[in-house]
């Protein structure tokens, strides 16, 4: 195709236009400079739609119809990401248990709108020792499970070195999450109701919890 665009004094010009795929365009804005706004925007909304794919595939193929199941597998794979971004920090120079702490309260601060590790606890009314992984509703762990792909990625991607800048990375992921969903109407993080401790539901794999319900069913 071809449009004719201005150039200098008034005078047009025929131009090439080029209609890309989708997947041409997320090529492009993965292997282009955030540092554009529209890179960056690009970047976030091609990550946003991927995950989100990802948990409709994941919810079709497990058919997780409660939210009991859908939270038993979510913080699995909860546990199992933050492993991963563990190791990514690690590899940033988030060394020594203290720091990776720090690390994890800078996320945590991005995506609660400034609230670090003890003031979530405090205003979900948490005690010290409750994790507050383990009383978090499907949708708090699907945004802190973005949260924690996100920042791994990029620290891998971009080979981020050094503390600060991790931290730094960490509270910058928070942050576009945080705007994602106030973006799409959603609510924030530290406004969702308070569950159960996951500790407390049967069974550790949604599989396991489907069938015992079926079986209950029966009976």
């Amino acid at each position: 195709m071809h449009d004719m665009v201005k150039i200098g004094s008034g005078a047009t010009r025929e131009v090439e236009d080029v209609m890309l795929s989708r997947y041409a365009c997320y090529l492009i804005v993965q292997n282009a400079s955030p540092d554009k706004e529209v890179v960056a925007l690009g970047q976030t909304y091609f990550a946003v739609q991927t995950r989100l794919q990802e948990i409709q595939q994941m919810d079709a193929y497990l058919k997780l119809n409660s939210e009991d199941a859908k939270r038993l597998f979510l913080r699995k794979e909860m546990a199992s990401h933050n492993k991963q971004l563990a190791d990514a920090a690690r590899n940033a120079g988030v060394i020594e248990p203290m720091d990776y702490a720090v690390f994890q309260n800078h996320g945590y601060m991005g995506l609660y709108g400034g609230l670090d590790a003890k003031g979530i606890h405090k205003n979900k009314g948490l005690k010290k020792s409750q994790n507050i992984l383990d009383h978090m509703g499907s949708t708090e762990l699907a945004a802190n499970l973005f949260r924690a792909t996100q920042t791994e990625g990029k620290l891998r991607k971009e080979n981020i070195k050094g503390k600060q800048q991790a931290n730094k990375t960490h509270f910058e992921v928070g942050q576009k999450v945080r705007k994602t969903i106030e973006e799409i109407g959603g609510t924030m993080p530290e406004k969702l109701p308070v569950a159960d401790s996951i500790k407390k539901l049967d069974g550790t794999e949604p599989a396991g919890l489907i069938k015992k319900k079926a079986k209950k069913g029966r009976n």
